[in-house]
């Protein structure tokens, strides 16, 4: 699909009032403007916000009566279970809590669903049987909110119920007996961007200083709390929040705590996507690595080995467990390879990806857990929503689909206007789930494209590409590279600086890199400086890519590439086009061009 290269607009001098104000290098002020910082203690907190900077958890709607509760129970003996989720981040915020509470001497246990026998969230069949195994105190985390007739049967049956959640509201809020939630109505948080594995480190943080009895926590406390910080980095990018505010704050300490104190199993997994080599975490190595192989495992129904990783205290069960996890990873790649295929092959053949507002597709066999991958995949590559729908292999059974959005569109309202058409569906703006019944796919597919054609403005059609400068090959310097990194960590809401370069050319023919060919490698050229590019999943630009020798313009992500202890600058290409009139004449350069050096070719 073509995408509309956007020049990000600067104001001299607005960033050179920056660059006084703050003391920072001219590049990281003009960074920090096109994200709206323009203000000198805005931008310097952005920059060194420290663990401190956090807000006290006891300001989070809900945790003082649910630390309260949870504490002590937790004295008392009672029995406690941890109600999880089969995500990433709902894996995360499990073993937060089940830290938390052994911490404090109490024997809690966890209970994860099936992902598909039971589906997402709450299920009073689920809570029928805690309760006949005696649980009287069960904690939700990462879901519940939505689950108000479930709250219900968990007070008939005389459990005491916290909800701790993220996601959206249903038409009415369960009545358990504490809700913990970043947006509940009338709390009044001020960042309601927190995931499910933070909210369970804020209740934590409370919890332990409670049961301290001051700010200051024990020691055993502190470091549970310093293992929840890496936890919740983890379930934040893995499930994709804005890396602002507090987002920011967690993922900027918590890398380091994750690769210190995330546990035998997580340094394993690490080791397993040769994560170890590298002088310090990134947040693209827990999104691109690590989150998705904690996920394989809930894809394939067995959230609960994961689980039991991040909890075990046995550190030869961790490590065993991280190499079935792996393992889990690899099956679905191959799962995931196999669908995208087919997916594509009927977006293409049967609809029109590029007139259709949104694209539903359906397979018989598809497998369920991998379903959102696909749609995510898809939703890149055309631009649009795109709904992936697991029919079971049986006709006449539900069916399950995912719905991934493009940045910018909230895909909830579409789908809550479909509603009638499904069994269940919930999530957030980006992303979510339902179920359906196999012969109502056409008319939600109507539906749901009618429902995205009335609500999807024409500017968010058609992929843009926003470029914060231009900057010649020879300019990528490790020291210029570095003072970009001062931005990380990058993700959702804090994108990794796009910049241009024109009049680049291939030295030699692209290859293909990586499991299945999906990736492309080459080596660029400009003023007879070369540099090392990659495009991650652009197998398909080969055919179209200019011959060696021709010029054309490329957007990239400049890099700073780790191989055996060497560093090296690079490019992460993200979109090219062919050689025409100059594209960046109404962009000032982000770097200033210098001019190469006579050994500057053979790099």
């Amino acid at each position: 699909m073509p995408k509309r290269w956007r020049m990000q607009p600067q104001d001299a001098a607005v960033v050179a009032g920056l660059e006084r104000a703050a003391g920072v290098s001219p590049i990281v002020a003009r960074l920090l403007a096109a994200r709206g910082l323009v203000d000198a203690a805005a931008a310097r907190t952005f920059l060194a916000g420290t663990l401190q900077d956090l807000r006290d958890p006891e300001l989070l709607p809900g945790v003082p009566a649910a630390a309260e509760r949870i504490l002590a129970a937790a004295r008392d003996g009672t029995r406690i279970v941890i109600y999880g989720d089969y995500d990433a981040d709902g894996m995360c915020a499990t073993a937060i809590l089940f830290g938390c509470l052994q911490a404090l001497g109490a024997t809690p246990e966890w209970y994860v669903p099936d992902r598909f026998e039971e589906g997402y969230g709450l299920n009073a069949e689920a809570l029928r049987s805690l309760a006949a195994k005696g649980a009287k105190l069960v904690i939700t985390v990462d879901c519940g909110i939505a689950s108000a007739a479930e709250a219900t049967v968990a007070r008939e049956l005389g459990i005491d119920l916290i909800i701790t959640d993220h996601h959206g509201f249903g038409p009415a809020l369960p009545e358990a007996t504490v809700l913990v939630h970043p947006r509940l109505p009338g709390g009044g948080y001020p960042f309601g961007d927190l995931c499910g594995a933070a909210v369970a480190f804020k209740l934590a943080w409370a919890i332990a200083t409670r049961a301290s009895g001051a700010k200051q926590v024990t020691p055993r406390l502190r470091e549970m709390l310093l293992r929840a910080v890496g936890l919740a980095t983890l379930g934040t990018v893995a499930d994709v929040m804005p890396l602002l505010d507090e987002n920011r704050i967690l993922v900027k300490h918590g890398l380091e705590c994750l690769r210190l104190r995330g546990g035998a199993g997580i340094v394993r997994l690490m080791e397993l996507a040769k994560l170890q080599e590298k002088s310090a975490l990134e947040s693209e190595d827990v999104a691109f690595r690590l989150a998705p192989r904690l996920n394989a495992a809930g894809r394939l129904g067995q959230a609960g080995l994961a689980i039991e990783m991040l909890t075990t205290a046995d550190e030869a069960r961790a490590l065993q467990l991280a190499d079935v996890i792996h393992g889990f990873n690899e099956q679905r790649d191959t799962l995931e390879r196999s669908i995208l295929l087919a997916a594509t092959k009927q977006a293409t053949h049967d609809f029109d990806p590029v007139a259709a507002p949104a694209l539903v597709l359906a397979g018989r066999g598809w497998h369920a857990g991998v379903v959102g991958i696909v749609a995510g995949r898809l939703a890149e590559r055309y631009h649009r929503p795109v709904v992936v729908i697991a029919q079971d292999e049986h006709q006449g059974r539900p069916a399950t689909g995912s719905l991934r959005s493009v940045p910018g569109f909230d895909v909830l309202a579409p789908l809550q206007a479909c509603r009638s058409h499904l069994l269940t569906c919930g999530g957030h703006a980006a992303a979510a789930g339902l179920r359906i019944e196999d012969g109502a796919i056409e008319a939600f597919r109507e539906a749901f494209l009618a429902a995205v054609a009335t609500r999807m403005p024409e500017e968010l059609r058609l992929a843009q590409v926003a470029i914060d400068g231009e900057a010649t090959i020879a300019s990528l310097s490790l020291d210029t590279v570095g003072q970009i990194e001062k931005l990380a960590p990058f993700g959702q809401g804090n994108r990794r600086p796009v910049l241009c370069a024109s009049a680049v050319r291939l030295t030699e023919a692209p290859r293909v890199i990586g499991a299945g060919g999906r990736h492309v490698a080459m080596t660029l050229i400009q003023h007879g400086v070369k540099i090392r590019a990659v495009a991650w999943g652009a197998a398909e630009w080969l055919p179209h890519l200019p011959a060696p020798g021709q010029t054309f313009h490329v957007a990239f992500r400049p890099k700073i590439n780790e191989f055996r202890g060497r560093r090296t600058a690079e490019m992460e290409v993200v979109d090219w086009r062919p050689d025409g009139p100059d594209i960046t004449k109404e962009l000032p350069p982000l770097i200033a061009p210098a001019s190469p050096s006579p050994a500057a070719d053979g790099l």
